[in-house]
Order: structure tokens, then C-alpha cells, then sequence
């Protein structure tokens, strides 16, 4: 069995590059025996491309490149048949096509689809994490949060939590309840990263009686009295005073200006 040699020239990591190879040769040889691939990532001057087409000639490799600069992807073609080296061009012909079919320039940014990758992993980590430890589920997530949010019921908190998390910030948050002991971990938090959410009773009343009814229950109940609701923000102003954290007031903001509020403060 004759043995393949595969150089991959890249000017990011590589890993596309190796992907495409390795889908390609194992149509022939499924556990890539007699197969070697060499990466060769972060390729950023022709004098790389040179020694690595050299290199190629001398161990008899073919060259497959993912290169996002049409003067590099020029350059590396010209060497390989000024050298009878034999070379592939995984994105040249797909960006040529896309170029003119948008007629649009591309950005020739290296690493582009590795960051938008790496982005949305982030975001997804940051809603998983905003999910888990939602309502004070888990008071050990206070410490690893990025915000934390503290607020009695119906003050937005965990709509405000999931808009957060799509920025791409990891957000806990703690209801406050004067029956209730707030977590020991939420006066560890550092009070630059913890908000009070807080709301005008009157506001907080008709929000707590529209619940109820969409519950199907009583709207009389003490969750909605105005003498319940004070009790709770005098216990709120406890807390957050023992904390030392801000204070937003979100009686009349949509949950995009609270959340505008909290990353003016944070950034």
C-alpha cells in the first residue's frame, strides 16, 4: 500500500483543513492506515509558504490549504506547480463564488468561524447556567455568576436573567422573602456584580393581581395586598443594604433598559 502524505496549510488552526482530509481519505483507507497529516496553522507570510512547499517536494506530500487571503492562496499555488507539487484549494473557490455572487469583498480574517463558534458556545453556557440557577435554585452558582440578581416576586428577575445570558453573561438570581433566610454565598458576592431590583408597591399590586387571575385564582390573596408587598420591599432594603449593592428601580423600564443599566454599570 502506497503511503499518503497530507501537509495542511492554514492560516488559523487548521482544523477544517484536517476534517476535509481525513473525510476524503477515509473513503480509501477508513482507519487512515499508511496516512500522515501534518498541520501547519498560523501561516501568515510567503516565506512559510515557500519553506512548506519545499518541504513538501522533498517528502513527496500534496498540499491542501484552507487560506482566506487570495494573495496567500495565489502565492501557495504558484510555488506547488513552480515545484510539481500537487495542491488543494478547500476555500478559494467557494469564496471566489460567493464574492461574486454577493459582489461583495470578503474580510480575509483569519479565524472568523472559530470566534462565531466559540461565541454561540458562550451563549449557550451562559443560558444553561441562568436556567440552573434561576429563583435561587442552587446558592452555590451565586459565586460563579457573573451578575447576580436580587428582587422580591414579580420584579423581572428571571426574564431579565435570560436577556442577560444572550449577551453572553452568566446571571443568578435570589428571591427575596421576609419568611425566608437569603443565602449565606449571596453576602459573599462582590457588591460591584450584585443588583437589587426594586419596584413602586402600586406597580408591583396590579402586576401580582393580573397573576393570580391568570392562574385562576383569588386576586385577593395576601401575595397581592398592598400590605404583604411593603412588608417584603422593607425586607428587600434589609438585604441589599447588608449586601452594599445598587439599586434598580425597574417600576416603569422594559427589561432591555434594566438589562442596558446593569452592563453600563458592569463595563
Amino acid at each position: 500500500m502506497n503511503k499518503l502524505q497530507i501537509f495542511i496549510v492554514s492560516d488559523s488552526v487548521g482544523e477544517t483543513g484536517e476534517l476535509v482530509a481525513k473525510a476524503a481519505v477515509s473513503q480509501f483507507r477508513p482507519g487512515l492506515q499508511d496516512t500522515s497529516l501534518k498541520r501547519f496553522p498560523h501561516i501568515e507570510t510567503f516565506d512559510h509558504i515557500k519553506e512548506i512547499v519545499q518541504l513538501a517536494k522533498l517528502e513527496r506530500a500534496m498540499i491542501v490549504f484552507t487560506l482566506v487571503q487570495k494573495n496567500m492562496r495565489s502565492t501557495l499555488l504558484k510555488a506547488c506547480a513552480h515545484a510539481g507539487v500537487r495542491s488543494i484549494d478547500l476555500l478559494g473557490p467557494l469564496m471566489d463564488t460567493i464574492e461574486s455572487d454577493l459582489n461583495e469583498i470578503p474580510f480575509e480574517e483569519p479565524g472568523l468561524v472559530r470566534k462565531l463558534d466559540e461565541d454561540y458556545f458562550k451563549k449557550i453556557e451562559a443560558i444553561e447556567f441562568a436556567v440552573k440557577y434561576d429563583d435561587g435554585r442552587d446558592p452555590r452558582g451565586l459565586l460563579m455568576a457573573d451578575i447576580v440578581l436580587v428582587g422580591v416576586s414579580r420584579t423581572s428577575k428571571t426574564p431579565l436573567s435570560q436577556y442577560l445570558a444572550h449577551k453572553r453573561y452568566k446571571v443568578a438570581n435570589v428571591p427575596l422573602v421576609p419568611e425566608v433566610e437569603p443565602p449565606e454565598e449571596l453576602f459573599k458576592v462582590n457588591p460591584e456584580k450584585c443588583f437589587g431590583l426594586v419596584i413602586s408597591p402600586d406597580k408591583l399590586n396590579s402586576i401580582r393581581k393580573e397573576r393570580l387571575i391568570a392562574l385562576g385564582l383569588n386576586n385577593d390573596a395576601s401575595y397581592a395586598k398592598l400590605d404583604r408587598i411593603k412588608q417584603e420591599i422593607v425586607h428587600f432594603d434589609k438585604v441589599v443594604s447588608r449586601i452594599g449593592c445598587q439599586v434598580i428601580d425597574v417600576t416603569n423600564r422594559a427589561v432591555e433598559e434594566t438589562a442596558n443599566v446593569i452592563l453600563n454599570k458592569i463595563q
